[in-house]
C-alpha cells in the first residue's frame, strides 16, 4: 500500500531505537512523510538497545576497540547533540566535563596498556592526562584515592531515557507516525514487509539493529547495567575503573542516581542479570566509590547491542533504501553523525569499513 499522496516525499523508517527517533525527527521536519515501524509495544517499552546504555559520550575512551572515522564521527556527533537539545526543547541531560579512567594497585598494568593505546590512537594533545592525588581530590571529592588515575577532558555525557523520550516525542509533533508492535520482516529498495502488509515509500530507512538478521550478520552483544538511587553522593562525570578482567563504568544522573555497569559481554542471552555479574559490578563500583555503601538498587536491565563481524558500524545508501547498522556500543556517541549522513544530498556510498553491509 502507497504511504500517502505522490505530492510529498515519503518515507518509511524499520525500527524505532535511537537511529529511528532521529530519522523520524529530522525527515518529518523536512516535510517527508513519515511512517515508523517497531516491534516495541509503545514509545517507552524498553525493547531498543538505546535504552539500556550510559550515554557516554566518549571519543577517546572508545578508541580502545574503534578506530578513528568512529573517533570522528564522535566528535561531529558532540557537536551535534546540543543543536538537538535546542531544537526539540529538551536538556537531554548533556555534560561536557571529561571523564576519568581509574586503576587500583596491581592493575596498573592492564590500565597502561589500555592508557597507552588511547595515547597513542588520539590525536596530539588530545590523549589521557595524568592526575596526581591533588588534582583527582579536586576533580572528584567522592573517589576513592587511587593511585592510577587519567583525565580524558572534553569528553561528556547524555541522558539516554530522557532522549528517547523527547525524540519519540519530538517526531511525533513533527508529523511522523509510530506505528508500534509492527515486526518488519523484510525491507527492499522502497519497501519494507511487515505483518503480511507491503508498504511502499520513496526512501526506506533499516535501522532494526539486531532486528535485521537474517539479512544482515549482525549479532547481539549483552550488556548490563544497574541503577542506583545515591542520595548524598557527589559525582561530576563518568569513571571508568580498568581492570585486567573487564571494563566497569560509573555514571551520574540527574536525581541522585548512578548508573554503574560493564562494557560488554559476548552473549545474546537476554536473561535479568545474574547475581555474579551483580556483585561484581558493585564491588567494582563501591571500591572507588565509598559512598555507594547505602546507595539503594533501584532496578537492573540487559539489553543486547547490535555488532557486525568487525565490531564497526556500515552506513549503506542506494537508490530506495538506507541501511545503518553495528553501531555496537557507540550507538549514542556517534549515532548523530550517521543520520547526518545517511541524510546527506552527496552521501551515496558511505561504508566505515571495507566491506559491504550484507
Amino acid at each position: 500500500m502507497a504511504l500517502h499522496s505522490p505530492a510529498t516525499p515519503r518515507s518509511a523508517v524499520a525500527g524505532a531505537g535511537l537511529l529511528g527517533r532521529l530519522l523520524a525527527w529530522q525527515l518529518a521536519r523536512r516535510g517527508h512523510h513519515v511512517e515508523v515501524f517497531d516491534p516495541a509495544a509503545g514509545p517507552d517499552a524498553r525493547g531498543a538497545a538505546g535504552w539500556t546504555a550510559a550515554g557516554m559520550l566518549s571519543p577517546v575512551a572508545e578508541l580502545e576497540c574503534a578506530d578513528e572515522q568512529v573517533y570522528a564521527l564522535g566528535l561531529r556527533s558532540m557537536a551535534l547533540w546540543p543543536r538537538i537539545a535546542a531544537d526539540i526543547g529538551a536538556p537531554l541531560g548533556l555534560r561536557f566535563e571529561g571523564s576519568l579512567l581509574l586503576a587500583h594497585r596491581g592493575d596498573e598494568g592492564a590500565a597502561r596498556r589500555v592508557v597507552d593505546l588511547l595515547a597513542a590512537k588520539a590525536p596530539a594533545g588530545h590523549g589521557p592526562e595524568p592526575l596526581d592525588a591533588a588534582r583527582l581530590r579536586a576533580l572528584e571529592p567522592g573517589v576513592q584515592r587511587l593511585p592510577h588515575a587519567w583525565l580524558l577532558p572534553g569528553e561528556g555525557q547524555i541522558d539516554t531515557v530522557l532522549a528517547m523520550q523527547a525524540l519519540a516525542e519530538a517526531a511525533a509533533a513533527a508529523g511522523a507516525r509510530f506505528h508500534w508492535g509492527c515486526t518488519v520482516e523484510r525491507v527492499g529498495p522502497g519497501w519494507l514487509e511487515t505483518q503480511g502488509r507491503r508498504i511502499e515509500a520513496d526512501r526506506v530507512f533499516d535501522v532494526r539493529g539486531t532486528g535485521a538478521r537474517p539479512q544482515l550478520p549482525v549479532r547481539g552483544v549483552r550488556g548490563e547495567i544497574v541503577h542506583l538511587y545515591a542520595p548524598g553522593l557527589v559525582l561530576h562525570r563518568p569513571l571508568r575503573l580498568l581492570h585486567p578482567r573487564h571494563r566497569v563504568y560509573i555514571v551520574p544522573r540527574a536525581g541522585e542516581r548512578v548508573l554503574v555497569g560493564a562494557s560488554e559481554i559476548e552473549s545474546e542471552d537476554r536473561s535479568p542479570i545474574s547475581l555474579r555479574s551483580t556483585v561484581e559490578l558493585l564491588t567494582a563500583a563501591h571500591s572507588v566509590l565509598p559512598a555507594l555503601a547505602e546507595a539503594r538498587i533501584v532496578h537492573t536491565e540487559t539489553n543486547l547491542r547490535p555488532a557486525l563481524p568487525h565490531n564497526l558500524p556500515e552506513l549503506h545508501r542506494a537508490p530506495g533504501l538506507t541501511q545503518i547498522n553495528g553501531l555496537f556500543r557507540h550507538g549514542w556517541l556517534i549515532g548523530p553523525a550517521l543520520v547526518e549522513q545517511a541524510l546527506s544530498a552527496d552521501s551515496q556510498h558511505t561504508s566505515i569499513s571495507d566491506e559491504p553491509l550484507s
